[in-house]
């Protein structure tokens, strides 16, 4: 029978065969998506959806066509964790008549209405290719050029005049930290473009070799250190006739580019200091590249960047964000359009005067959200859960995570019709994750329980397995079955009771609680474990608190590691996959907002680094890092090893060699159970016995619990 770790693998975290990239064709009839064949393919195709009948049509395969990217659009891959192969995005013009996409780093097009599917001659390889507005002319990416096809002519609009000099692509922290995975911008007219020269030269060099082929050289990355420089980034109006203009504004004082795009009224940028407490928003004259100041934000601690942000409606009225009554709220020309309370996630689209966003009024949701300012707030979303979604043309669609479906539930509402669904061919899960949501301590700390379905009340006392994400990039503790949840659930039949909680810092809960970590992203974080940890022994009955394991995962990672180092009264065996050991060795963008420059608090680096507490290890401590990451790289375990090592301190290592950032490895789950059970003094059989069809993680031995096959 299948086992959880395998459907993980060979799923990629079920996220093979689930509709993605959905974008509604501005009339409302159509919706075009990708999707694997199978929940088992890696290969993306590229789909059409009639409004009216609910049919989807295959619009291309790319099965007979694919082959390895290039190295600029694998890079974009890794920033946005993309696993899939084949066709990975694609981009419309103004009338969602024509579709272009990257494949095999060739440019393609496609028209729906006729399914005519065409090979565009190009002299490089392809990467973000983007059709202008009206459709006549496609702009993309080659060799750092930024380059227009029309009409079977192909030149380039903004060549790089150096070599580590790219035109019209996201720099490293933009793409991981920031959320903008773009570099340019079509003018409504498609006769001009706003984009962003990249100059890298002053940006640290690091070299990943693989130790497992020591004749291939090293690959170079261009990595900014905390305290050390930020690429050169700067905007220019790029004419179809090779004219550059650039664009004007203090890039010392505000040397982040966060967004930037070009609507009716014109170009616009936002613009942010390094220390991160300034964020302006500049109105750009196409002509001359001049500026002036639209908006600003200030905050003494650090202005959050909200994806989406800044827009302006078709009316031209600006939208953006601020944090007003410990609420980020959405302002419309400066003035709140959203309550307190309501606390703002992202601005998924504007379509016309309406404004779609997810907002969170309970840190276990997301809810989707409608604004104009004729008619006022109303919620799309009604189930607890996690919501998003998309509109255009007055169809609007609803995307559903909850803990009653499996995956999302994608729902196309058009406004004269009835609703129609996308179908997900993903895998169905081998198990149901069922978690008690929490909420422990005078904080009223979001938690999620995970208990064996085979658990009775008056069992023996489960250990327990902290299993916390913890940081202020994601929440773990959400009314919707994701790939993590499924994870707690197959450690918790393997006879532990789980335990996800999101303490301080985590989103949803406001700005307060956010900059709860600022100068300090440790303390915190782990007394909010400690806590929920006890208070939940005091609401479920039968937790054992003498066997407490931790596992985690990045930043999860990083708190198992100092769990163990500093709480091992509480903890007393940890996993850290990928943690970050040494705080000077992470990216500035977002390392610097929570700790500052390491120059004027270097004591907040010293008092969040584990390896200056690396002598303090008594408990078994499994150190987990692929080889291959260029987001935290190798060198954070490994020196945390050989801290451990100088200090006489016990530890395990598994090196992932060609493992990125992002694992998904059959194997490495079930080495962390085995590590955990050694650590805890676990039995293998923990006398489970299944009822007939129960759902389970894996087959049955004889007479225990799943087994776990090595």
């Amino acid at each position: 029978m299948d086992t959880l770790p395998a459907q993980l693998a060979r799923t990629m975290r079920f996220t093979l065969g689930s509709p993605r990239h959905i974008t509604v064709r501005p009339d409302g009839r159509s919706v075009y998506f990708l999707r694997s064949k199978a929940g088992d393919d890696p290969v993306s195709c590229l789909w059409a959806l009639d409004c009216a009948t609910g049919e989807a049509r295959l619009l291309v395969d790319p099965a007979d066509h694919d082959a390895p990217p290039p190295a600029a659009e694998l890079a974009l891959r890794r920033r946005s964790r993309e696993t899939s192969s084949g066709i990975v995005a694609f981009a419309a013009d103004g009338a969602g008549e024509l579709l272009a996409f990257a494949l095999a780093g060739e440019l393609w097009t496609v028209r729906p209405a006729t399914g005519e599917v065409r090979l565009l001659n190009t002299p490089g390889q392809v990467v973000a290719p983007r059709p202008d507005p009206a459709g006549r002319r496609i702009a993309y990416v080659s060799r750092g050029a930024l380059r227009v096809h029309h009409d079977g002519h192909d030149h380039a609009v903004a060549e790089p005049d150096g070599e580590e000099i790219t035109f019209g692509l996201p720099e490293f922290v933009a793409a991981e930290e920031m959320g903008r995975d773009r570099g340019y911008w079509w003018a409504p007219d498609g006769r001009s473009l706003l984009v962003a020269r990249v100059d890298n030269t002053p940006v640290q060099r690091w070299y990943l070799a693989d130790p497992t082929d020591p004749a291939a050289p090293p690959v170079t990355v261009r990595y900014p250190v905390v305290g050390t420089a930020n690429a050169d980034v700067t905007l220019w109006l790029a004419r179809l006739d090779g004219a550059l203009v650039p664009v004007a504004w203090d890039t010392g004082a505000f040397e982040y580019l966060t967004a930037a795009g070009w609507d009716a009224f014109g170009p616009y940028a936002a613009v942010q200091s390094r220390d991160q407490r300034r964020l302006r928003i500049l109105g750009i004259d196409g002509e001359t590249g001049a500026t002036e100041v639209l908006a600003e934000q200030h905050d003494d601690a650090w202005v959050r960047l909200v994806p989406g942000l800044p827009a302006r409606t078709a009316a031209g009225v600006l939208v953006t964000s601020a944090d007003v009554e410990d609420t980020r709220r959405l302002l419309l020309a400066g003035q709140p359009a959203t309550p307190a309370g309501l606390q703002l996630d992202e601005v998924v689209v504007i379509d016309g005067e309406t404004i779609l966003f997810t907002a969170s009024d309970e840190p276990t949701q997301a809810h989707l959200w409608a604004y104009r300012q004729d008619s006022g707030l109303r919620r799309l979303s009604e189930e607890p859960g996690v919501h998003t979604g998309t509109s255009s043309g007055s169809t609007t669609v609803v995307i559903s995570q909850t803990l009653t479906h499996h995956g999302a539930k994608i729902t196309v509402r058009p406004e004269d019709g009835p609703p129609v669904e996308i179908a997900s061919r993903a895998e169905r899960p081998v198990l149901k994750p069922d978690p008690r949501l929490l909420k422990l301590g005078p904080r009223g700390l979001r938690a999620a329980l995970f208990l064996p379905s085979w658990h009775r009340p008056g069992d023996e006392p489960l250990p327990v397995l902290m299993d916390p994400y913890g940081g202020p990039a994601m929440r773990k503790v959400m009314a919707a079955r994701t790939w993590w949840t499924y994870v707690s659930q197959w450690f918790a039949e393997q006879g532990f009771a789980v335990l996800a909680v999101d303490g301080r810092g985590t989103p949803g809960r406001g700005p307060a609680w956010e900059m709860e970590l600022r100068h300090d992203l440790a303390g915190p974080v782990l007394a909010d474990q400690v806590e929920a940890l006890r208070e939940a022994a005091g609401q479920v009955a039968g937790l054992d608190l003498t066997r407490v394991g931790v596992r985690g995962w990045s930043f999860g990672g990083f708190l198992a590691a100092t769990a163990v180092l500093r709480r091992p009264d509480v903890f007393h065996a940890a996993v850290a996959g990928a943690p970050v050991t040494d705080q000077r060795m992470y990216d500035t963008h977002f390392r610097e907002r929570h700790l500052g420059h390491p120059a004027e608090h270097p004591e907040a680096y010293d008092r969040c680094s584990p390896i200056l507490e690396a002598a303090s290890l008594t408990r078994p401590l499994l150190l987990i890092h692929g080889l291959a990451d260029d987001n935290v790289v190798a060198a954070h375990s490994l020196r945390l090893s050989a801290a451990l090592l100088e200090a006489g301190r016990p530890h395990e290592v598994l090196p992932l060699p060609r493992a990125s950032h992002l694992v998904v490895r059959e194997n490495v789950l079930r080495h962390e159970l085995d590590f955990l059970r050694r650590a805890l003094n676990l039995p293998t059989d923990t006398g489970f016995r299944p009822e007939p069809g129960q759902d389970r993680c894996g087959s049955r031995g004889p007479s225990g619990p799943p087994a776990v096959a090595g």
